[in-house]
């Protein structure tokens, strides 16, 4: 749990800090850097360990992981300029990664399969809490500390989770042959920077970067084509097509995908929505996220139970993203005439609800997977997550500023001004402007809530249609 909970946090615990260190460094314009560089290399990372740690041992990848972070942090942490922390955040996602797919490999491995969903849904819980809890984090420590503590916070962590994994037993396990596939490995990496560089661009409220973005796109397009041959060809090869292969591991790896883009969309675009629409403070947009993740953990936990004492898996998701697309469909239509505590306990239901996906995604694709090649399939959740992540992200940004854009373009820029100045940007528009104005962004998010509604509806049908219904 603390390997998943670092790796997670520290996706997340910069958001806090940019301003001070575009502040600290004066070059506002390459601070995003910070946060993309982490991301991409632990995307790229995530398989690569899945499939070392199959070969040479997950226990011991999971020390070399837990080392590359530590020693990383404190790279970040004494970083002078933003290029050389955008460098050692590279350096520091190529640890995380690790840590987020070999924690989840070693409970298939410790586990027998009935009891890993009782385990993985408390790493499911981590992971959530992690991920709300690192902007918070990231906040009061750099006001308090500068924001080189939020590196140096994860010294100790890193340093007692090291200790933990060395108490492990060391397993006799079956292990898979490896073979390095280098052309593999830049295709990949190629396929993963130019698909995250695409949707960040995407989703940037400017038509001017939609070139780019296309361009990023279509070598994306050429670099996943050349890597699916490269893959069928090499003998040992990074990528486990053997395994996608399977309905039940690609099935629940697309589950999680659209489950990362139903969820990553909701955190990022309901506080817009509440600071924009709302005139919300930051604090209130906070405190309607925490039972979005109390939520979460919560149906992780009871999903993980049911299954472990059932034996049934996908019934979980079946009912929970259908409960969660309904309740995505009654947002939109009625959130502009909901309180800020209903809003709050729909965000505590709908959490809920899509607390019952994930560690039925993790125990379906370890268990049709095999014990020799939990790290594959764990690698495969996790790339499959955060590609779903990022595209989520970017269809329902895309979404928001399309519709704005076709409907009434002087609402665009009123939106740009009251997300980063608040009620003041929209002050000298007389009122019957400021109305019609409100009023289309308010169906622009109706279209939003609806969009990530369905999302919820493409990992239901996966669920539904998942041939490995009990283990």
């Amino acid at each position: 749990m603390l390997p998943m909970f670092l790796a997670v946090v520290d996706q997340t615990i910069v958001a806090t800090a940019l301003p001070a260190i575009a502040a600290s460094t004066g070059q506002i314009e390459r601070a995003p850097w910070v946060v993309i560089a982490y991301l991409i290399a632990a995307t790229v990372a995530a398989p690569v360990y899945g499939r070392l740690g199959d070969a040479f041992g997950r226990r011991r990848l999971l020390l070399v992981a837990l080392g590359v972070f530590l020693v990383t942090s404190l790279l970040c942490a004494a970083a002078p300029t933003i290029e050389t922390l955008a460098l050692a955040r590279v350096l520091q996602g190529l640890g995380g990664g690790g840590l987020m797919t070999l924690s989840q490999a070693l409970v298939g491995e410790a586990v027998p399969p009935r009891e890993r969903a009782r385990y993985q849904g408390w790493l499911a819980g981590v992971a959530v809490t992690a991920n709300s809890f690192g902007p918070v984090v990231g906040g009061v420590l750099t006001e308090h500390f500068g924001w080189r503590s939020i590196f140096l916070v994860n010294l100790p962590i890193a340093v007692l989770a090291m200790g933990l994994v060395l108490r492990l037993p060391v397993r006799k396990v079956e292990r898979t042959a490896w073979a390095s596939d280098p052309l593999g490995l830049i295709l990949f990496a190629a396929f993963v920077t130019t698909t995250l560089l695409s949707l960040e661009q995407v989703q940037r409220a400017n038509f001017s970067a939609l070139p780019f973005a296309a361009a990023l796109l279509a070598a994306a397009a050429l670099s996943l084509v050349l890597l699916i041959l490269q893959e069928r060809r090499t003998p040992s090869p990074l990528i486990p097509l053997g395994l996608l292969k399977q309905p039940a591991i690609w099935r629940a790896d697309a589950m999680a995908a659209f489950h990362g883009g139903a969820l990553v969309s909701l955190i990022t675009f309901l506080p817009v929505y509440l600071g924009v629409v709302r005139g919300a403070s930051p604090s209130t947009m906070g405190l309607v996220l925490v039972p979005l993740t109390i939520g979460i953990g919560t149906g992780s936990l009871l999903t993980g139970r049911l299954m472990a004492s059932t034996g049934y898996t996908t019934v979980f998701p079946s009912i929970g993203l259908g409960l969660a697309a309904v309740n995505l469909v009654v947002l939109a239509i009625f959130a502009n005439d909901l309180s800020i505590t209903a809003l709050g306990g729909m965000m505590f239901w709908n959490g809920a609800c899509m607390g019952t996906v994930m560690a039925v995604v993790q125990v379906t694709v370890q268990s049709a997977a095999g014990p020799g090649r939990l790290g594959e399939a764990a690698g495969s959740v996790q790339f499959s997550r955060s590609i779903g992540a990022g595209l989520g992200t970017a269809v329902i940004a895309t979404l928001l500023f399309g519709w704005l854009a076709l409907h009434n373009p002087e609402a665009l820029a009123v939106f740009s001004g009251l997300a980063q100045r608040g009620r003041d940007a929209a002050a000298s528009l007389p009122p019957e402007r400021l109305a019609a104005v409100q009023g289309d962004i308010r169906d622009a998010f109706r279209v939003v809530f609806l969009g990530i509604a369905g999302f919820t509806l493409g990992g239901l049908a996966l669920a539904l249609t998942n041939p490995l219904r009990r283990i």
